[in-house]
């Protein structure tokens, strides 16, 4: 919650200053327009002030001081003979000298400065126009007005802060709003996972019904969720599977070693070694089969190498002593990139599997199929109906037919069997067949 919290305050801190900013740099720059055309405005009146002044200059009727100016354009004016004394000004500029010193020089005998601490008032600045009549000589008229404040006028600043203000807070307010909607279903997300657990991991998080990133986000809490159970079901599976299959050989060496020790004169050192020696060669072949699935979990590193796969399979056939009858067709050439230690154990599980299933026959051949390599081993047993193909390749699954612990696996050859094959990016399939079961290996051939 705190960062939810942290978060939108950030961005509404981040909002709020950048549209403050954005409003500064408007403001400034209406500012400044707004002062640029109210100066030329207040230029014109000026100049249009002056342009009457020299009217009455070029007809010689003007007077000292000077009249007639309407009331709404009087300004600060005054008339410079061509010798340089002033003949003529506004009563506030009686008996003063000029209010500046330049002349027009422009074609239309007109020009325009700002002055500052002229005769006019020393502590402001001044626009002055000065135009030109010809009149037995250059007559120059000079009109002023004060230069306008940068804000021109005290109103529009304020309007202009009261706006800023206005809008900044608006905007974010608005932002803090959206963005606190926007971040609601992470909190509901936030508070599914926390009431998650590992006893319940039937609880999915609720999925927001707009399809943005925040249900994408949802979408993929919910798998995550769904392969974590999974995950964990067959843990929990795997190690109630493990514990029953140990338990059953601790406890016959148990019950054989407890006797003994009741009748200590009675017991056959060399028959109790022979009954306790199956349960220990269980138990190691349980702990054996348990640290290769270990190692494929964690996906240990292979050593890969070329493999002419029919030549192992035509080794592992030679250590084996396979009851029956043996059809095999293993051409040579059939090369794999590989683990040779592990494609020798998903073999052998393969084989000692066909073996305990078959009635009299096992059947094994090798195929080239570019760009994949075909190993098919086929028994005429009962084979394995279709619903429970997939059934046997999990750990320590025995159908109903194998369930004797004498004719039965541990369970574990299979799914070592496909987690290799898969580890070599291939495959392993239980296929139809007339008779007994068909298993399929689909291994990449060497390029």
């Amino acid at each position: 919650m705190l960062e939810n919290r942290s978060i939108r305050g950030r961005l509404t801190l981040f909002t709020g200053v950048a549209v403050g900013l954005l409003c500064i740099v408007f403001s400034i720059v209406m500012l400044f327009t707004l002062d640029r055309l109210e100066t030329q405005n207040l230029t014109k009146e000026v100049a249009a002030v002056g342009e009457l002044t020299a009217y009455y200059v070029d007809r010689g009727e003007f007077v000292n001081p000077l009249p007639p100016i309407p009331r709404d354009l009087v300004r600060p004016v005054q008339v410079v003979n061509p010798q340089g004394r002033v003949v003529a000004a506004t009563r506030e500029l009686q008996n003063k000298p000029p209010m500046a010193s330049f002349i027009p020089e422009s074609p239309n005998r007109v020009a325009s400065a700002v002055v500052c601490g002229s005769v006019l008032d020393s502590g402001r600045c001044h626009i002055v126009v000065a135009q030109q009549v010809y009149r037995d000589g250059n007559w120059t008229i000079y009109s002023a007005a004060p230069v306008l404040p940068f804000y021109v006028y005290p109103g529009v600043i304020a309007l202009l802060i009261a706006g800023t203000a206005v809008f900044v807070t608006a905007v974010a307010y608005g932002a803090r709003h959206t963005v606190a909607r926007s971040l609601s279903p992470v909190d509901a997300i936030r508070t599914q996972l926390d009431h998650i657990r590992s006893t319940d991991l039937g609880r999915r998080v609720p999925v927001p019904t707009p399809k943005d990133e925040i249900y994408r986000l949802a979408r993929s809490v919910n798998q995550t969720l769904d392969r974590l159970e999974d995950v964990l079901e067959q843990q929990r599976r795997f190690c109630s599977d493990a514990s029953h299959e140990l338990r059953t050989p601790i406890t016959a060496i148990r019950t054989q070693m407890e006797a003994a020790l009741l009748a200590p004169d009675d017991t056959d050192l060399p028959k109790l070694c022979d009954a306790v020696l199956p349960s220990v060669e269980r138990l190691q072949s349980i702990a054996a089969n348990l640290l290769t699935l270990t190692r494929l979990d964690v996906g240990a590193p292979l050593e890969r190498q070329p493999i002419d796969l029919g030549a192992l399979v035509a080794t592992e056939l030679k250590t084996h002593q396979i009851r029956g009858r043996l059809v095999q067709h293993l051409p040579p050439g059939v090369i794999v990139q590989g683990d040779r230690t592990q494609l020798t154990h998903l073999t052998r599980n393969l084989l000692q599997n066909a073996q305990r299933h078959a009635t009299s026959t096992i059947t094994v051949t090798l195929r080239r199929h570019p760009p994949i390599a075909e190993l098919e081993i086929q028994d005429d047993g009962t084979g394995i109906p279709p619903d429970q193909r997939e059934t046997v390749f999990h750990r320590f699954t025995r159908l109903d037919t194998a369930r004797s612990r004498e004719a039965g696996g541990l369970g574990l050859g299979l799914p070592i069997a496909r987690q290799i094959a898969e580890s070599h990016n291939g495959t392993l399939t239980i296929q139809d067949s007339p008779h007994g079961a068909r298993f399929v290996l689909h291994l990449p051939l060497r390029p």
